[in-house]
């Protein structure tokens, strides 16, 4: 099964929650309540160096991703 790069995601434990799931490597979670992103890879040391500089766009990925999906949900 091939999957999309990002996921929403909600859950009745967290009712003013919203997720998004990035499904490939780096694998995370991100609360946009917060912006608190859960990383689902175990990295070393020099996979972290290369991670801090590429998070800051997968993040504003992850944020476009859930803008464009708001706007299409409204448009119909």
């Amino acid at each position: 099964m091939e999957l999309p790069k990002f996921l929403l995601g909600d859950n009745t434990d967290y009712p003013t929650a919203i997720f998004i799931i990035h499904t490939d490597y780096p694998r995370f979670i991100i609360n946009l309540e917060d912006d608190q992103v859960e990383w689902l890879e175990d990295f070393s040391a020099e996979d972290e160096k290369e991670l801090s500089s590429e998070a800051e766009n997968l993040i504003q990925a992850a944020n476009d991703f859930y803008d464009r999906e708001v706007n299409r949900y409204n448009e119909s």
